[in-house]
Parts: structure tokens; C-alpha cells; sequence
């Protein structure tokens, strides 16, 4: 390719590019067809001359002067036209470049860099030459305004090495820039990136980072290292939010001891952006218009439909029960529970005792106030006594004067690791009783051991979890909150930004970047493949075939629990079909039910709204089993009945619950054992009903020998 089909080139590249990230200024110099020199100079957004001889960068202003006067460029309106250029020998023009940039040196500060490095092409732009780049143009853009507010972001690999500059040391040159960086208020957010660099100098890697270390220890800089594609999207942050104190003020210890603090939140969930409502009547040209809408209620009478009620006239109303209780403004103002503003100690207490699903919402970050050296003593004292011991303490807390509730948290101690930086707390809200929710699922461990997992299926399990561990010994830790962006905000302010844009745009495909946050790494489940397939082999899954329903004519004619409704193909769809499955409805039974009284029980029992819903469950199938037997005549419920207690029998192993049904049983034994329902108890052992013994569950208290015996001689031991 030729050097101006080059230029042509680079202008077409610049300008599709003119925003980000080729917003750069270019000389390009060359041969032409004719084997003559060129020199092309760009503008940022690709516009492009030939000229005779050219200079970009901060020190431009100062090098043309002198390569104008020097080389005596002619005006181009001249007639007869002359050559733009006075031809100059090799060696005068090596000895003007250095004179050039000798000159530019002494009276620019940007431009420092050995001449051998100024006149060479680098393989890649350097890591200081990026920063003082960035600089430049932030100042020029900007000068004075805007002070703390411009940033630079660097994304790097920073593997190639920094030569020495002309003058000094590099670590003077990182001091002199992070200077001039405090100076003007200018902010470093520098990504490293390391994934995989084969043939890196890690003695070099390690050079460059710790000159970056050195920016944020001399500028207010940010220095990060990714791994991964997926980190170096979070770590992307287009948008940083700054923090403002909830709190300000004392943290009593006591009546007489009292620290200054400030309270921030440290992590709080962003929230998906409120779609607002704009119309588009407003006429194009009205410069001042919002096109917002405002929506307005009205509020009328039931009786008098047409009448508007004033807000004056207007109660509102809360629904206690049955009925709806009014209750006024002025009532709901003086109801309310309005605590004194401030933070107070309640107490010590060991770590171990807060349990982690009890940490609520937000977390907090108590710090000392800024510049109170006795408040900054302080809170590290508390912190690393508090740490040394394995304490947490507990607070009360009302953030601001008015607020209409109380706080009760957990403080945790957060010891620095930096100098320059004070130890602080951790705080996180603690529920109230009100706000726990509890959920009746019986004990693992309180099951039979024909229900808790071998040891080759535990090893199996531990083996899984060792090999998709998400921090690998030779790498960083996947996934990290801090590095990894919200999948659906990312995508649709992606969106958002194109529609902007495009106004036609069609939705794109999801990231891959993205698309790694939500689905697991295939590579990772690949590479460990045979661990995976000897967990599936441990823990088979089998097909639990779909019983047939009874029809109510069936289920009234001939009870599921009966022998001759077992078909030639083995499928009993009597005791088998009282299983868990109907438990899984959507409708919330409430009572048993004389249609289904086994579905209706086994719904109950899978209720987790309440932690009744299982006790009365027990207690209304056993009056129904006792209900059905008074009834009975000649033994025609007897089928049913043994149906039910089927059904209650399995309950109670489920639910841990085997003296309640070992208490019924022997009640209904030494009740009916002398009267006309004796027989009844001789169905059972063929039904295969006895005491539930304590291998079937360990909270029973009956032997196997006392159930297999039962109903001959058994007797209830004391609870």
C-alpha cells in the first residue's frame, strides 16, 4: 500500500472513530508513488493535508516556529508556486530534528524523552507516555474548569519496558507527573490486565506496577488488576457514585464516652432505572419544552358520583381483619414512633452468635471522623480489641432526627491493611421478629441413615466441590463483586446508549462477556468432566412414573388402599398413589376433606405459610380416621381408615413427628380393643401399620421389637 492511500486510509479510520477511542492527533510520512517524500498532518477527527514537513503533540506550538523559520516555507497564494520545502542534506536534517526537539525540551514539559525515543517507532505506547498523553489534552480541553472532575482511564497489559528518561530517575518522573495530576485535579482509574502473556518479562511486569502503585500513593489514583474479559467489564465503570454520609455524629458507648463517626453506605443495590412518561404534543421548535407528564387523580363519591372530595375531606383507610380501620393524618402523625437521632451501644456479643441469613439490606462503613486524631485512636482500639476477641457489637440506630423507625445492627470490626488509611467498621441491619420467616423442614441429620448420603456418595460430593472451586490456586477468584457487572443493567444501558444513536436499532444479542455471568463456564465443567459424571453415577436419578387418578366412583366403590385394584401390570395405585405428588397444588386446603381426604391431608402438610398448617394436620386426620371407624358398620370404612393412617403414618416419619402417631395409635388400641372394632387392629400388621420404631425415625421412642409386636403387647414409655 502506498503512503497516501495510507493517509486515505487513516482519515477514513480517524473519522469512524472520531469520538472514542481514536480521538488522536497524526503525522504520517512516507514515500509516494513517485518515490518522492510525503508528509500527511491530521486533525483529531481525520481531516488531512500534505505538507512539507509537520508536528503534533504538546510541544507542536514550539517545534513549527522554528521548522518554519528554518526550512523558510513559502506562502501557497505565491505565484509563481515554489517548493513548499528548502531541500536540506541528510545530516542537516538529523542535526535540525535535534536542535528541534533540544529546543521544545527546555520549554515544554511534556516533552522529556530521550531523543532516541522521540525519533523511533515503539512497538506499543508506553505506559507514562499514555498518562502525560492524557494529561495534555484533559488540560488543553479543559484548562483550570472542571477541577477534580476529569479523569483518565489506562487500560493496559504495562509488559513493556520504560526506559530511563533524560533527566533523573523514573520514579521522579512518576512524581513529577502525579504533581502536575494534584495540580490540575486530575483523577487515574489504571486497569492492569494479566491474562495469559506468553513470553512476558515479568521482571518488567513487576517494574511498571510498581511504578502505577506509586501513582496512587502520590495522585488520587485507582489502580486495578483483571484477569478475565468478564472482571475487566466490571472494572469498566462508566459511572462512579460518590458517597454521602447517613450519619454524622457521636457513637455513645455510654453516657460520658462518645466517638465522632460518619456512617456511608458501602453497598447498596442499584436499581433497575423508572421508565418516565413524555409526550410528544410539544411543537419540535419550543426549545424550553420537557415534554413531561403530569398525572393528576381525582377522588369521588360512591353515592354522588359527579362530586370531586377535596383532600381535606379524604381519610385513609387500613384493613385489620375484616373491616377497614380509618385512621386520619393527623392520627397517623401522632401514632408514629419518632426516636432521638443518634448511634448507641447496646452490647458485646460473639461473633459466632450472628448468623449469617440474619444480615438484612444494606451494608454501612463506620469511619472515624476525617482528621480527629483521638476519634481515629479510638475506633482502632475498639476494632482490634474487638477482632482479637471474636466480638461483634450490637447498636441501636436512627440515622436522622424524625425518622420513623429504629435500627438494631450488627458492627463488625475492618482492620486496614494500609497506612494511610484508619481501621473502621462493618454494619449490617438485623431483622426483628417480625421480619424472620421460618420454614418447617425437618432435620437432615435426624433422618434414618438409609436417607443421609454413603460415603462414596459424600466423596463424590466433596470431589465436585473441590474441582469447580471459583478461586483457583494459580489464579484470581471468578466472579468477583467487585469486578463483575450487573448482566441486565449492563445490557440494557447498552441498549440504550445505541438507541440513542440508532434510533432503529434492532435489540443485539446478548454479550458473550454477559452471557458468562449468567450460564456456567463451559471450559471450567469440560476440564472436570469425569468428577461431574461420577456424582451423576452416585446420586442416579430415576423416573417416577405418573399413577393413574381415581374416579369418584372408584375411589367410593373400591378404596385405594384394597388389594384387588392391583392390575396385572403391578401397578397399585392404592397406598402408592397417596404420595407427595398432589401436595404441589396451587390451591391452599385448609380442612380434610371426606372426597379426598388423603390429597387434602398431604396438601396441608406441604403448606410453609404457617408453621400450624402440620400440627393441624395430624390432629384433623387423626379425628377423621377416628370418625370413620365410630361410623363404620360391619367394617365397610375399614379400608378407608387404613388408607388414612397410611397417609398419617408417612407424614409423621416426614415431619419428625412419630410420637404423635405412636400416642394416637395406642389410644385407638386400648380404646376399641374390648368392642366390636378389635378386628380392625387385626387388618393392620397385613397393611403393614405399626408403631413407627426409631430406625424409621430417631425421635421415636419404640423399638423395632415393641412395633414389630404391636398390637399384641406394647406400652407407651414416659415422654
Amino acid at each position: 500500500m502506498s503512503c497516501p492511500a495510507m493517509a486515505q486510509l487513516l482519515s477514513n479510520t480517524l473519522y469512524f472513530k472520531r469520538f472514542f477511542p481514536y480521538y488522536a492527533f497524526n503525522v504520517l510520512g512516507g514515500l509516494d508513488d513517485e518515490g518522492k517524500g510525503c508528509v500527511f498532518t491530521y486533525d483529531a477527527v481525520g481531516s488531512y493535508e500534505r505538507v512539507g514537513y509537520s508536528a503534533q503533540g504538546s510541544g507542536s506550538t514550539l517545534v513549527m516556529p522554528i521548522l518554519d523559520n528554518q526550512l523558510k516555507s513559502p506562502s501557497p497564494l505565491l505565484l509563481p508556486a515554489r517548493d513548499a520545502v528548502t531541500p536540506l542534506s541528510e545530516a542537516d536534517a538529523v542535526d535540525m530534528v535535534k536542535d528541534v526537539f533540544a529546543s521544545a525540551t527546555e520549554r515544554d514539559i511534556y516533552t522529556d524523552f530521550p531523543l532516541t525515543q522521540a525519533c523511533s517507532v515503539l512497538d506499543s505506547l508506553l505506559v507514562i507516555d499514555a498518562i502525560v498523553v492524557g494529561i495534555d489534552l484533559l488540560i488543553k480541553k479543559f484548562g483550570p474548569t472542571n477541577k477534580g472532575k476529569q479523569r483518565i482511564c489506562l487500560i493496559t497489559d504495562a509488559k513493556y519496558p520504560i526506559k530511563e528518561p533524560y533527566e533523573g530517575t523514573k520514579e521522579d518522573q512518576v512524581n513529577t507527573i502525579s504533581q502536575m495530576m494534584q495540580t490540575h485535579g486530575i483523577r487515574l482509574d489504571c486497569i492492569i490486565i494479566r491474562e495469559k502473556l506468553p513470553g512476558a518479562d515479568l521482571r518488567v511486569m513487576e517494574e511498571n506496577d510498581n511504578l502505577l502503585d506509586q501513582f496512587s500513593r502520590k495522585a488520587i489514583a485507582k489502580i486495578v488488576h483483571v484477569d478475565s474479559p468478564t472482571s475487566l467489564l466490571g472494572a469498566l465503570k462508566t459511572r462512579n457514585i460518590s458517597p454521602v454520609t447517613v450519619f454524622r455524629g457521636d457513637l455513645e458507648l455510654s453516657s460520658t464516652m462518645k466517638i465522632k463517626v460518619w456512617a456511608y453506605k458501602k453497598t447498596s443495590e442499584e436499581k433497575f432505572p423508572t421508565l418516565k412518561k413524555y409526550s410528544g404534543k410539544a411543537h419540535s421548535s419550543d426549545k424550553f419544552a420537557t415534554h413531561e407528564v403530569k398525572v393528576d387523580y381525582e377522588y369521588k363519591s360512591m353515592d354522588n358520583p359527579d362530586k370531586v372530595v377535596p383532600p381535606e375531606q379524604r381519610i385513609r383507610g387500613y384493613r385489620y381483619g375484616p373491616q377497614v380501620v380509618p385512621i386520619s393524618s393527623a392520627e397517623w402523625e401522632a401514632v408514629k414512633f419518632k426516636p432521638e437521632k443518634g448511634v448507641k451501644l447496646l452490647g458485646f456479643t460473639d461473633a459466632s452468635n450472628i448468623l449469617r441469613h440474619y444480615y438484612m439490606k444494606d451494608v454501612y462503613i463506620f469511619i472515624p471522623e476525617p482528621g480527629n486524631k483521638k476519634a481515629i485512636v479510638a475506633v482502632s482500639a475498639i476494632a482490634r480489641a474487638m477482632k482479637d476477641m471474636n466480638k461483634s457489637a450490637i447498636l441501636r440506630c436512627v440515622w436522622r432526627q424524625g425518622q420513623g423507625n429504629v435500627v438494631i445492627g450488627v458492627l463488625r470490626p475492618n482492620i486496614s491493611s494500609m497506612d494511610n488509611i484508619p481501621d473502621s467498621f462493618y454494619f449490617n441491619v438485623l431483622p426483628f421478629v417480625e421480619d424472620v420467616r421460618e420454614f418447617q423442614f425437618p432435620s437432615f441429620r435426624s433422618f434414618p441413615s438409609s436417607w443421609q448420603p454413603n460415603e462414596q456418595q459424600q466423596e463424590a460430593a466433596d470431589n465436585l466441590v473441590k474441582m469447580l472451586d471459583l478461586t483457583p490456586s494459580e489464579g484470581e477468584e471468578v466472579l468477583q463483586p467487585d469486578y463483575t457487572p450487573n448482566p441486565v443493567l449492563e445490557r440494557f444501558y447498552h441498549f440504550l446508549d445505541l438507541k440513542s444513536k440508532q434510533p432503529d436499532a434492532d435489540v443485539p444479542l446478548l454479550d458473550r462477556s454477559l452471557k458468562r455471568i449468567t450460564e456456567p463456564d463451559p471450559a471450567v465443567f469440560s476440564c472436570h468432566k469425569p468428577v461431574i459424571d461420577i456424582f451423576r453415577k452416585n446420586f442416579e436419578l430415576k423416573e417416577n412414573p405418573k399413577k393413574k387418578k381415581s374416579s369418584k366412583r372408584t375411589w367410593r366403590g373400591k378404596p385405594s388402599a384394597s388389594s384387588e385394584e392391583e392390575g396385572a401390570d403391578g401397578e397399585a395405585s392404592g397406598i402408592q398413589n397417596s404420595n407427595l405428588m398432589k401436595a404441589s397444588s396451587n390451591i391452599n386446603v385448609e380442612k380434610i376433606g371426606n372426597l379426598n381426604p388423603v390429597q387434602d391431608f398431604e396438601a396441608m402438610m406441604a403448606r410453609r405459610d404457617c408453621s400450624k398448617w402440620v400440627s393441624k394436620a395430624i390432629k384433623d386426620m387423626q379425628n377423621y380416621v377416628s370418625d370413620l371407624l365410630e361410623n363404620s358398620y360391619q367394617g365397610d370404612a375399614y379400608n378407608k381408615a387404613i388408607e388414612c393412617l397410611v397417609a398419617l403414618w408417612k407424614g409423621c416419619i416426614l415431619e419428625q413427628e412419630p410420637k404423635e402417631f405412636n400416642r394416637y395409635l395406642l389410644g385407638l388400641y386400648e380404646k376399641w380393643k374390648d368392642t366390636d372394632l378389635a378386628n380392625f387392629f387385626e387388618l393392620l400388621p397385613s397393611k403393614n401399620i405399626t408403631l413407627i420404631s426409631q430406625k424409621e425415625a430417631p425421635d421415636s421412642n419404640v423399638t423395632e421389637e415393641e412395633a414389630k409386636n404391636f398390637p399384641v403387647k406394647t406400652e407407651l414409655k414416659s415422654q
